[in-house]
């Protein structure tokens, strides 16, 4: 019974977007994004300050990694090509 209810909803909703014009459906988009942007939750100061530090420790440990593997391949082919 549900599916057939969200069915009708669905049906509902693609007939109002087809009655709506143009303008009146980038009105409603913008208005709906802007209800969307009121519910985002925006991180503490200490959990803002948590991400950064993960953030720039990964770009560390890849720097690294890649350094590594540059210095290798490097030696590899100096010593393949002389």
């Amino acid at each position: 019974m549900n599916e057939v209810a969200s069915h009708t909803g669905q049906q509902r909703q693609s007939a109002n977007a087809k009655k709506l014009g143009f303008f009146a459906r980038i009105i409603a988009f913008f208005k709906q994004s802007l209800a969307e942007f009121k519910k985002v939750q925006r991180p503490t100061g200490e959990e803002l300050w948590k991400m950064f530090v993960t953030v720039v420790s990964f770009l560390i440990i890849v720097m690294i990694f890649v350094a590594v593997l540059d210095v290798v391949f490097n030696q590899a082919v100096f010593w393949v090509f002389g």
